[in-house]
């Protein structure tokens, strides 16, 4: 079986479908939006997004699997996926948050410039590191743009604070651990955004600052408009 290959035909297509379902599910979700369908589609994408992770976790924790440094759901598009799940079941205004920030800046990345080396499709890792970050994203477009759960400054320092929590705590359990869990103890080995940003550990510092002004700017317009729901 061929090896994924960043910006081969696979690539292309998957990120062709993540934008093309994204804008369908948001356009669904606003069609839909507080109708009986808009809480039944949205619960049974929950449960589709909760099957599809735990499947892909229990694989990755099978005895013939099992290696701590890529097995353990720590990195943040790991947990995204629980977020999302979560978020979508319930709409509590701290998992949007999460997942509004995670899933359109830090899923996305993870996109353009993939960690990823493992055979093509059909491998089960393609299909986890594809399925994963592609439910994620769609999952933040249809509740932001479809269902209209909006932004506030309250849910971008919750999600700033969990972050740099995450962060410290990866710093810690890499260096117990000898693991590189959200590439905070290393830059990965494939190019990524991170190259331009210095060498360890200062890129981590320009991270955060370059992160959290981007989270800014994807706060602010949110907050300048009129919105039906909000995230606390």
């Amino acid at each position: 079986m061929d090896r994924f290959v960043p910006y081969g035909p696979s690539h292309w297509v998957l990120m062709a479908l993540i934008v093309v379902g994204s804008v369908t599910v948001a356009a669904f979700g606003r069609r839909q939006r507080g109708s009986r369908s808009a809480v039944l589609f949205t619960r049974g994408f929950a449960l589709v997004v909760l099957a599809f992770g735990v499947a892909t976790l229990t694989y990755r924790l099978l005895p013939a699997q099992w290696d701590i440094v890529e097995s353990l759901p720590l990195h943040l598009c790991d947990l995204a996926w629980i977020v999302a799940a979560f978020a979508l079941w319930t709409q509590r205004p701290q998992a949007c948050a999460l997942l509004y920030y995670w899933g359109l800046t830090l899923t996305p990345q993870a996109i353009i410039t993939p960690a990823l080396d493992a055979p093509d499709f059909p491998s089960p890792d393609f299909i986890e590191f594809w399925g994963q970050h592609l439910m994620v994203i769609w999952a933040a477009a249809y509740l932001t743009w479809g269902a209209g759960v909006r932004p506030t400054w309250r849910g971008y320092w919750f999600a700033a604070a969990v972050t740099v929590s995450w962060g410290a705590a990866m710093l810690v359990f890499n260096a117990w651990a000898g693991t590189n869990y959200g590439f905070v103890s290393a830059k990965p080995d494939n190019p990524s955004l991170l190259d331009v940003m210095g060498g360890w550990p200062w890129y981590l510092g320009v991270e955060v600052v370059v992160g959290l002004a981007a989270w800014a700017l994807l706060t602010w317009p949110w907050t300048r408009a009129p919105r039906r729901a909000v995230l606390a």
